[in-house]
């Protein structure tokens, strides 16, 4: 699948250079070149390239290659070990990659206290921090969907809490491609993880650390000292939402403590956006229904 649409070349106007040269180049049109374009070959044929080197060579060629690179990160342990090499990357400007957060409102103390130290530790880092949209605080999510929505409705909260957020600051950011903390030893449907994907929507999404397993991310936080979430002292391995992450005993997978005894293994952001479409598709109808319900409702009444 195309990271994005390819323009068809009879409906584009070239420039008097493009023409003379029968090439485009940087300095072209903007008319005339399409934007980074993936064919299934090609990323079969980069996943068996990127399979093969370390976390470091594949963000020195993620920078190098990928205009509009960000990374989004709940700051877990994949995502700050990321932060951590790109910012001694030896390049020309170490940290050329904003961090996307999406603060959810349910976030624990600990990591939104992390945020903090993380921020004073790399100083350089651009973070852009999006909730969701109309609220600032869980009192006002509350008020607007009601308590505890994630009982009430979990796919609705995915929507308001994380997808839409996700996808707004894709949109406002013009968000070509992403760096995700997912490994595949973190299990579930990562468990065949490639190392680059494009999603439904043309996003690039790429898994530096796919090939990682837990104790090596680990390793590398307390070698290098990348400060990390109090959290993972007292049992916790993967750290969402409070109300849905409870501390993995010993044997289990690493995510087993996110949505425990819920057959549920994401939150939606790396789900197919169609499911979402379907869902709010769905939701529309059923409050369509429940509109006219009432209506008939109230005319009877006043009939009778």
């Amino acid at each position: 699948m195309p990271s994005r649409s390819f323009p068809m070349y009879e409906n584009e106007v070239m420039s008097t250079q493009d023409l003379e040269s029968g090439y485009a180049s940087a300095s072209s049109s903007e008319a005339s070149i399409p934007d980074i374009f993936f064919t299934k070959p090609h990323l079969q044929f980069l996943n068996r390239q990127l399979q093969n080197l370390e976390p470091q060579e594949i963000l020195r060629w993620c920078i190098t290659t990928l205009p509009n690179l960000y990374q989004t990160t709940a700051f877990g342990l994949t995502g700050l070990v990321t932060l951590d090499m790109l910012s001694k990357l030896n390049i020309p400007r170490p940290q050329l990659v904003d961090l996307i957060f999406l603060d959810t409102l349910h976030h624990f103390s600990e990591t939104l206290s992390l945020v903090d130290r993380v921020r004073k530790r790399y100083p350089l880092v651009n973070l852009h921090i999006y909730k969701p949209d109309g609220v600032e605080i869980a009192e006002e999510f509350a008020a607007m969907y009601g308590e505890r929505l994630w009982e009430t409705n979990d796919q609705l909260y995915d929507w308001v809490a994380k997808v839409e957020p996700a996808q707004r600051a894709y949109r406002e950011l013009q968000v070509n491609a992403v760096l995700t903390g997912r490994r595949r030893s973190q299990g579930g449907k990562r468990g065949d993880l490639d190392v680059i994907e494009v999603d439904e929507a043309g996003l690039i999404k790429v898994n530096p650390l796919a090939n990682w397993t837990f104790k090596q991310v680990q390793d590398y936080i307390k070698i290098n000292d990348v400060p990390y979430n109090e959290l993972l002292d007292r049992g916790y391995k993967s750290i969402g939402d409070y109300h849905s992450t409870q501390p993995t005993k010993e044997g289990e997978d690493e995510r087993a403590g996110r949505w425990k005894g819920q057959q549920k293994t994401e939150c939606g952001i790396h789900n197919p956006r169609s499911k979402f479409a379907q869902f709010l598709r769905e939701q529309e109808l059923k409050q369509q229904e429940e509109a006219l319900h009432r209506a008939l409702e109230s005319e009877l009444k006043i009939a009778a």
